[in-house]
């Protein structure tokens, strides 16, 4: 054969097949392990200020301080921080009249992940009746930023672009004597 004959030519196929065998090590293959996570990540993007989400709700009791540093009580939040920062204000309404309300995001746990919020009762006994429910949540502000926050009702009526919102100029005033 050809390559059996010169040194040369072996240390060239060998050389090769070494770079096709590192090559083809190098590549990923997507698999259901990767499309499951390609989804999960997708699901994950921060939603906008403003949009109706579907969620799982589930409660919690234990617990003293939140991950904000506040005090746990009535009105707190746990989320995916991916999701939902801490900070976040959201508004439930397809609960019992009880567990309706708005909630403040302060709190974050390792069981919390994806769309699932945690609200936290006072009462474990409740929180374990509580179980889990599908919901329907409006976010109202993301994170501490206040500026990201839903838009009002005159908001949405009356948008106005960016340059009738600005103030207007007033002219410099000019010395006496000075003339254009």
């Amino acid at each position: 054969m050809i390559i059996s004959g010169s040194l040369r030519r072996k240390s060239l196929a060998t050389v090769l097949t070494a770079g096709v065998f590192v090559g083809a090590y190098e590549v990923t293959i997507p698999d259901s392990k990767y499309a499951a996570w390609q989804n999960v990540t997708l699901e994950a993007s921060a939603p906008a200020p403003g949009a109706r989400l579907p969620f799982n709700a589930t409660a919690y009791c234990k617990g003293i301080t939140t991950a904000s540093g506040a005090t746990v009580q009535t009105g707190v939040a746990a989320s995916d921080p991916a999701l939902l920062p801490v900070g976040s204000v959201v508004q439930i309404d397809s609960l019992p009249t009880r567990y309706n309300g708005i909630y403040t995001v302060l709190d974050t746990g390792p069981a919390v992940q994806g769309r699932l919020v945690d609200l936290y009762m006072w009462s474990c006994y409740e929180a374990l009746a509580f179980g889990r429910k599908p919901i329907h949540l409006t976010v109202l502000r993301m994170g501490w930023n206040p500026r990201a926050t839903a838009p009002s009702l005159f908001d949405r009526l009356f948008k106005h672009p960016e340059a009738a919102t600005a103030l207007p100029s007033r002219p410099l005033p000019q010395e006496p004597g000075a003339t254009n």
